[in-house]
């Protein structure tokens, strides 16, 4: 997964332990001239609570009737909320946009570049569309908690993310060596962000604000849910909500999972349950197997599995690789929940969420990213340049390499935007971007995960409904790998349209270049020959990027890779 991650990093991939049955309904913050002093944070939430009116939805009161479109995902809240240039990261930009306070407040461990490949810019936006006051602070200082409080207490919750990559593997090679430079830092300066930032950045949090939910999540809370082997001490350590002391982690694509948080947070409703999310509750003592006090309704139909525990692990080190692959099965199969005993506590995971539909990832490209860093910055980040023309055309990847984390965190299912979606978004780059360079632009990728998935699909998984809390029924494919031992015949991936679909942005007025930076499956393009030759031909800036990452039969196959003769 290290391996993986920093391959991720290059090609610019890229968001509670307390009862939540505690939670006030979550009331308004004070307004100017009511008495409290803005971003109070030492005063007591019993008088807080006093003192304000009953909670209102913002987001499904009074900007539902604003007249914009109704919201694809609840038809009774407006769509389109006004977007501000960029997300506020002071007082002084809140005031600016007219804000009192947030409603949730986002710290990631990255820089702030606005651009969709940044995982908590991308979930700003989103939220903020759906009609959300949403901050972000970008590697505060872990010294204090002032950089977390300047804006204010957040109305909801606080999210918590370490950035684009681990932590520790943004600060040390596989060697552990300690690292020079960071692209996702202003100046390319290493050590802006702490080793394990989710828990120094959990800590500041309730410093700064006692008693506010705080929610996980990004790469390295979603790769970190479970139990893990911790390469940098080479020990076992125990799932990350437990050292963070977080209330709940969001794990894999996180817009609809926070998206619900918000809601029912705001609606003063229990946010256990939430699909794509994990919690820490304590067992049920009258169980024979572990099974969590609290079960959210529904879930006694659904099947439950019981992943190796933490003391089972220690014990016998080989099963975490049982863990490994229960985990995986638990991604893969969609329907089940699962929970993993840890000490005296139970980790319960839900469903995975459903995967974003074509329309879903339209709508969510198509918000206002400015493709630039905060202008704040009086040095550029070197992951802005590396990152500004490059197109998402789709999340997934149905490899399921057994070294590589997608699968666990983006999954193995795709989703593609609309070929119409991507020239569009070409169309803008041309744009605003060509009157800069004063030359025809260069789209520097046009992919994903694997770049020649692009519209790919399970024609098993077509009968797949979505259940009614956000869910889809279980997949009746039993694979591990949609490509290994060798591309199943239900794997549908198309490649003359991924073609065509390269070309049409290639034909879009002020686009001089197009190239692919994502890494191509030989084994698919090769079903098409015409299409290879078109990467190889007409898409490739340098060097057409294969994977085949070893020659030995034996750890090819341990990989779940092919082997060698496919590329001979």
């Amino acid at each position: 997964p290290a391996a993986c991650l920093w391959l991720r990093r290059l090609q610019g991939r890229f968001l509670v332990r307390r009862k939540p049955s505690s939670f006030p309904a979550p009331a308004r913050p004070a307004r100017s001239g009511d008495g409290a002093r803005r971003g109070d944070v030492s005063e007591p939430r019993a008088v807080r609570r006093e003192r304000t009116s009953a909670p209102a939805s913002r987001a499904g009161d009074a900007r539902a009737r604003s007249g914009r479109p109704a919201d694809p995902w609840c038809p009774s809240v407006a769509w389109g909320a006004a977007q501000p240039s960029f997300l506020p990261m002071s007082r002084e930009e809140m005031d600016a946009l007219g804000w009192d306070a947030l409603d949730v407040l986002l710290i990631n461990g990255d820089a702030y570049v606005d651009h969709p490949s940044f995982g908590a810019v991308l979930l700003g936006r989103w939220l903020t569309a759906h009609g959300f006051r949403v901050g972000l602070v970008a590697q505060p200082r872990w010294d204090t908690p002032d950089d977390i409080a300047r804006m204010g207490r957040p109305r909801l919750f606080a999210g918590v993310s370490a950035g684009a990559v681990d932590s520790l593997l943004a600060h040390y090679t596989a060697f552990r060596k300690k690292r020079h430079d960071d692209a996702y830092t202003p100046g390319g300066r290493a050590g802006a962000r702490p080793n394990r930032a989710c828990i120094v950045y959990t800590n500041l949090v309730r410093r700064a604000f006692p008693g506010l939910p705080v929610a996980l999540g990004g790469i390295e809370a979603s790769t970190r849910r479970v139990s893990h082997y911790d390469f940098w001490t080479d020990s076992l350590r125990r799932p990350l909500l437990l050292d963070a002391k977080a209330d709940i982690l969001i794990y894999g694509m996180g817009e609809r999972a926070i998206l619900e948080l918000a809601r029912r947070l705001d609606r003063g409703e229990d946010w256990r349950g939430i699909p794509g999310t994990a919690w820490l509750d304590k067992s049920d003592a009258a169980e024979a197997s572990p099974r969590p006090r609290f079960v959210p309704c529904g879930w006694d139909k659904r099947p439950c599995m019981t992943l190796p525990s933490h003391a089972e692990i220690l014990a016998e080190p080989k099963k975490l690789l049982t863990l490994t692959r229960d985990v995986e099965r638990h991604v893969h199969r969609r329907d089940a929940w699962a929970v993993q005993p840890v000490e005296d506590r139970l980790l319960v995971m839900a469903p995975p969420a459903a995967i974003l539909t074509t329309e879903e990832m339209d709508a969510l490209y198509a918000l206002p990213f400015r493709r630039t860093a905060h202008p704040s910055y009086t040095e550029p980040v070197p992951a802005e340049e590396m990152l500004r023309t490059s197109i998402t055309a789709h999340r997934g990847c149905g490899g399921g390499c057994s070294f590589c984390s997608l699968a666990l965190h983006q999954g193995r299912r795709l989703s593609s935007r609309s070929q119409a979606s991507i020239v569009e978004e070409a169309a803008r780059l041309a744009a605003e971007l060509r009157g800069r360079r004063g030359r025809g632009l260069a789209i520097s990728d046009v992919g994903g995960p694997t770049a020649n998935m692009w519209n790919g699909r399970c024609a098993l998984d077509e009968k797949a409904a979505r259940q009614p809390d956000g869910t889809e029924s279980a997949s009746s494919c039993g694979r591990t790998s949609c490509c290994y031992p060798s591309v199943c015949r239900h794997f549908e991936t198309p490649q003359a349209p991924y073609v065509a679909l390269l070309r049409a942005v290639a034909a879009v007025p002020g686009v001089g270049h197009v190239r692919v930076a994502s890494g191509v499956r030989a084994d698919m393009a090769l079903r098409e020959p015409e299409a290879l030759a078109a990467y190889a031909e007409e898409f490739t800036g340098g060097q057409l990027k294969l994977a085949p990452e070893h020659c030995a039969p034996g750890v090819l196959a341990a990989m779940r890779k092919p082997p060698l003769e496919v590329f001979e």
